[in-house]
């Protein structure tokens, strides 16, 4: 398991800060531009507000959801939609997300974590692998979110290990016991993905 830094008490400001410093190191890295992804959910939005106020050369980053709804971009849960619609105006490279999708390697991956200790669309029903043969899966969430009764389509473990780092935002006490059990071990897809990495992580808390 890698080394995991965690960083309490930091607002949206604090973190979309921290982004933009690493996302600004990693294109002085590869001229070529470079690639990350990014969660859906409430959570990363004000976070990306915030950091889409900031100087950063957008037209060299290929932004891809974690997972996504299996809707059309137009959909108000589309999660590719909202972040085309918040970073294709300044000029980032929005990939939609489908089971033909080839994932790139990534500068930095961004997740989420759900109280179930599922990540991206990968929850404990689904058996995740850390060994799993396909980069993007399909999946019917076991229990259907009922705010969200929808397929997802969803990144995998190795894709998402296939970065430079990887990045959390979890908020509330009931999600930090979780993720603090998962930096210890287990069976719950945080747990899997966190006991695989071998890149630096942090999570903001």
């Amino acid at each position: 398991m890698a080394a995991i830094a965690t960083i309490p008490a930091a607002d949206d400001a604090a973190i979309a800060d921290w982004l933009h410093g690493r996302l600004a190191r990693a294109l002085e890295r590869v001229p070529e531009g470079i690639a990350i992804s990014i969660p859906g959910g409430s959570t990363p939005f004000p976070i990306l507000r915030h950091l889409a106020a900031r100087d950063l050369e957008w037209s060299r980053i290929a932004v891809w959801p974690g997972d996504d709804r299996a809707v059309s971009e137009s959909h108000p849960a589309s999660n590719a939609g909202r972040i085309r619609a918040l970073l294709g105006p300044l000029g980032a490279h929005v990939q939609a997300l489908d089971t033909g999708s080839e994932p790139p390697h990534f500068a930095l991956v961004w997740l989420g974590m759900g109280a179930d200790g599922h990540i991206a669309s990968l929850f404990p029903s689904a058996d995740p692998g850390v060994d799993d043969p396909l980069p993007v899966r399909r999946l019917t969430p076991d229990p259907l979110p009922p705010e969200a009764p929808f397929e997802r389509i969803s990144l995998t473990i190795p894709a998402l290990l296939d970065s430079d780092e990887l990045l959390f935002v979890i908020r509330g006490e009931e999600k930090r016991a979780v993720f603090e059990q998962a930096c210890r071990g287990g069976d719950l897809p945080i747990a899997r993905l966190l006991g695989a990495a071998r890149q630096p992580v942090t999570c903001f808390t």
